[in-house]
């Protein structure tokens, strides 16, 4: 496969775009709880480290969940973004928001792209939704902003699914299709065989594709630089690995690996020095551990490790045996 990669470990590619989506992928493990100060640290040090959109948070629907019971981050108000960015937005740098399908009313809740500050909205479906998923792209595109979307759970889809999914979403009008490894479970070996499914895709319908990993297995990196060889151009990352359960591709990591100068790790290092230190010093938990590891290894989804972590256990023998009965 040697003929498909693109680039060497000295060149870069400027079709090349990072994404971080720290606020809203680690907004699943702090309940969306981030302050405004750290949330226009976080921009700033984006801005200045080179990345290219951040994801704000969700824009969860209010009538399936209950405010008061979540960071505004979940919910993602126009009026509440404006208030902790408006006066040191950066046109360099686009703003992202994530939308699940089932979970979120784009065509009620986002306003159209002149009355707001956000530049792009990334639509999260299963395969068995794609047809709702493209109803949401097309009300977004209508309503004037950049897609993607994000088909979760990969690793559990069949070949023909998968096939149908990306030839509907190759005659939508989203802008960017991605790869997500939403259970960590997922080699590299795999990673470039199913990106270059999706790149071909792209190829057929002028599509970007993007990654999104997770580290159960502790791959987010090596899946993400992997498919970036391969051709795919969004890339996902999260500061210090923050994401839902063992997280995600490091800021860090990729900052150090991309050889375009627009670049630069410092401003991440010194966030990390001094804002995501905090987080875990504060109690806040994430990260690679062996009951990640595993659910990643079985292909399921990480709830009941995330419960295993909640419930501070470290039987992970007896935690295996469970997660076996549960393939039965």
């Amino acid at each position: 496969m040697s003929d498909m990669i693109k680039g060497t470990m000295i060149s870069y590619r400027p079709d090349i775009k990072v994404l971080d989506a720290t606020i809203r992928d680690g907004g699943l493990v702090n309940n969306f709880e981030f302050t405004d100060d750290f949330v226009r640290k976080l921009y700033l040090t984006n801005v200045r480290a080179g990345v290219d959109v951040m994801e704000i948070g969700y824009l969860a629907d209010p009538e399936l969940f209950e405010e008061s019971k979540f960071g505004k981050w979940k919910f993602c108000h126009e009026d509440a973004i404006q208030k902790v960015l408006i006066d040191i937005l950066d046109p360099k740098m686009q703003l992202a928001v994530m939308a699940d399908v089932g979970r979120a009313n784009v065509a009620r809740d986002l306003p159209d792209k002149k009355d707001s500050i956000l530049d792009m909205v990334r639509i999260a479906t299963y395969i068995n939704t794609i047809p709702a998923a493209i109803d949401m792209i097309e009300t977004c595109t209508k309503k004037g902003y950049h897609t993607t979307v994000n088909i979760m759970a990969v690793s559990k889809a069949q070949e023909s699914e998968l096939e149908e999914a990306l030839e509907m979403l190759g005659k939508s009008s989203v802008e960017v299709i991605y790869l997500v490894d939403s259970y960590g479970s997922l080699y590299p070996l795999q990673m470039r065989q199913l990106a270059q499914r999706y790149l071909e895709a792209g190829e057929k319908y002028g599509k970007k594709i993007g990654i999104h990993a997770h580290n159960n297995q502790q791959l987010a990196f090596a899946n993400t630089t992997e498919c970036a060889m391969m051709g795919v151009s969004y890339l996902d990352a999260t500061m210090a690995a923050m994401g839902r359960g063992a997280g995600n591709c490091a800021m860090e990591l990729l900052m150090g690996f991309l050889k375009n100068p627009k670049y630069d790790i410092k401003p991440v290092l010194r966030f990390l020095q001094d804002e995501m230190q905090k987080l875990k010093n504060d109690g806040v938990v994430w990260g690679y551990d062996i009951q990640y590891l595993l659910t990643g290894y079985l292909n399921q989804h990480p709830r009941t490790a995330i419960a295993f972590t909640n419930e501070k256990r470290q039987d992970y023998f007896t935690f295996f045996q469970e997660l076996q009965e549960n393939e039965v």
